[in-house]
């Protein structure tokens, strides 16, 4: 079975978010490590190139796949902040509607900037999908 392509690397958090061209994003990006950091305990590693990750799970699917990957993370895009593990567990569906202007997919949230939400909300919904994650999609 293949690898996964997105794996922890050595790579510096720090200069990774100090390479990021937009100014907002990369202040996002420096403000959501700290954020990260708090609600997780986790000190920051680079996934891939361009995913920044906090702590990290085992999963396991019916077909045989498994892996690890991150518990929650971002990645500064040029279009938006992508936040992953956020919209995990039942506290994201009470916590939604309350962040502010946001996108969604299946696993994602999507951020324009951050003064676009109640960082408050975001740093449970942080919270609350980093521990959904680890107690319900951990498989050791």
């Amino acid at each position: 079975m293949a690898e996964n392509k997105t794996q922890p690397t050595d790579v510096s958090v720090e200069e990774f978010l100090a390479a990021v061209e937009h100014p907002t994003r990369r202040a996002d990006g420096v403000e959501l490590l700290e954020m990260m950091r708090e609600a997780t305990g986790h000190e920051a590693v680079m996934w891939g190139p361009t995913i920044v990750g906090f702590g990290s799970y085992h999963y396991k699917y019916q077909t045989g796949r498994e892996g690890d990957a991150p518990a929650v993370g971002f990645s500064p895009r040029k279009a938006n902040l992508v936040l992953y593990g956020v919209t995990e567990g039942p506290a994201a569906d009470r916590l939604l509607p309350e962040l502010g202007k946001h996108k969604t997919s299946t696993a994602c949230l999507y951020l324009n900037k951050l003064d676009d939400v109640d960082r408050d909300v975001l740093a449970e919904m942080i919270r609350a999908g980093y521990k959904h994650v680890m107690t319900e999609h951990h498989t050791p």
